[in-house]
């Protein structure tokens, strides 16, 4: 006789968490996009109006950059940078094995070599496994500012020495900040994406290329715009890849708010290390991030390290708390890059965090409520106090 465990399915949870809720941003710019929407509507200036360059100028400063070029999304922004500097065919390029598939592809689509690095323990790329990968066809590294922390770029800098671009995918973390740099104003160029939720997100796609060299700067706005310069006027071939004007007025708006609500994610952040350490203070395994020395977090995701993730995912999915994983395979473990021939063992340490890692919801104007709940599920599930039903068959 075979004995089976049938659990039974929990009762459905009055209070779900999401794991972003854009709700209370929208309603809180509402009414100041009311006269800038109109305006657009107005003048018809739809395709790279004057928002555009307002917003353009407005995030350069914000982020310590001399340009800001806005563009169609993320991975676009990746594109374009990478065009602008020339990166291409014969060039090797490190990047973070713990990162968006955006990363590595836009890599291998403008014809370089991606060479994955492992990262450290807080997620970012390590120095050190850069130094080891280098070679005299290395042409950049790609400092991926994960999760909302900068990666260290003075150190990377020091590593590759002046001849490697130092290229920023600041996705991430507009806002963020470490070694006296700003996310989009360390490096030789940096993209970043306004996708909605984004720390500064618009109401659909959007990104930027960031430089403070004036030659990218001025090829990046060709590229976005076919090549030109002008009416049929072609230098490059390029795409067409413009932030809409609309989209423009909303981040110019929002960018006004960043500041505060990126500190809203600060203190949720700083809450739920107060919760975990309480609740978790015998179970080492699960593991909290943290903001480094130097370095001023923004928060975009929270991302702890948990045992049996399966099991715990699951219980926090029964429970109605929204969650994810960021991301559940190294860039270099992917079906679209296995014909690199990269294997389990390239980057050890990204590799054992890609089966730990977990999301927790956070956002602006998550409560402390909100958060109780979320650390409570995840202790029961972790210690596995959580009640479940069982019949025997």
């Amino acid at each position: 006789m075979t004995e089976t465990v049938l659990t039974t399915p929990p009762a459905p949870q009055q209070n779900p968490v999401p794991f972003l809720d854009l709700q209370a941003q929208t309603d809180e710019i509402l009414h100041e996009l009311r006269d800038p929407w109109d305006q657009v509507l107005r003048t018809s200036g739809f395709v790279l109006g004057p928002e555009v360059d307002r917003f353009e100028r407005e995030f350069a400063v914000y982020s310590g950059a001399r340009h800001a070029v806005g563009v169609g999304n993320g991975t676009d922004a990746l594109e374009i940078a990478f065009a602008a500097v020339g990166l291409g065919q014969g060039d090797e390029v490190i990047v973070p094995a713990n990162t968006f598939f955006a990363t590595a592809e836009a890599v291998l689509r403008c014809g370089a070599t991606l060479v994955p690095a492992d990262v450290d323990d807080d997620f970012l790329l390590d120095p050190q496994d850069v130094a080891e990968r280098v070679t005299a066809r290395t042409r950049a590294v790609v400092a991926v500012h994960l999760y909302g922390q900068m990666a260290p770029v003075a150190r990377l800098r020091e590593v590759v020495g002046p001849d490697v671009l130092l290229v920023e995918d600041a996705a991430q973390s507009q806002g963020a900040s470490r070694d006296g740099f700003r996310s989009g104003g360390a490096g030789d160029v940096a993209a970043t994406s306004f996708y909605p939720g984004k720390n500064l997100g618009a109401f659909g796609d959007g990104g930027a290329v960031l430089t403070s060299a004036d030659d990218v700067a001025q090829r990046a706005r060709r590229l976005r715009n076919h090549g030109g310069i002008g009416r049929y006027e072609h230098l490059d071939v390029g795409t067409n890849s413009r932030l809409d004007t609309l989209q423009a007025a909303v981040l110019s708006v929002k960018l006004t708010r960043l500041d505060a609500w990126n500190a809203q994610r600060s203190a949720a952040a700083a809450r739920y290390g107060a919760l975990l350490a309480e609740a978790f203070g015998d179970v080492p395994e699960v593991v909290a991030p943290r903001e480094l020395p130097g370095a001023a977090h923004v928060w975009h995701l929270y991302v702890v390290r948990t045992p049996d993730r399966p099991a715990v995912s699951e219980a926090l999915a029964a429970a109605g708390i929204g969650h994810g994983i960021h991301y559940p395979a190294p860039v270099h473990l992917l079906p679209a890059t296995a014909h690199l021939g990269f294997g389990p063992g390239t980057a050890p340490r990204a590799e054992a965090h890609a089966d730990r890692i977990l999301s927790l919801p956070m956002f602006p104007g998550i409560t402390p409520a909100q958060q109780e709940r979320v650390v409570s599920t995840l202790r029961s599930a972790v210690t596995g106090r959580r009640e479940r039903p069982a019949v025997v068959v």
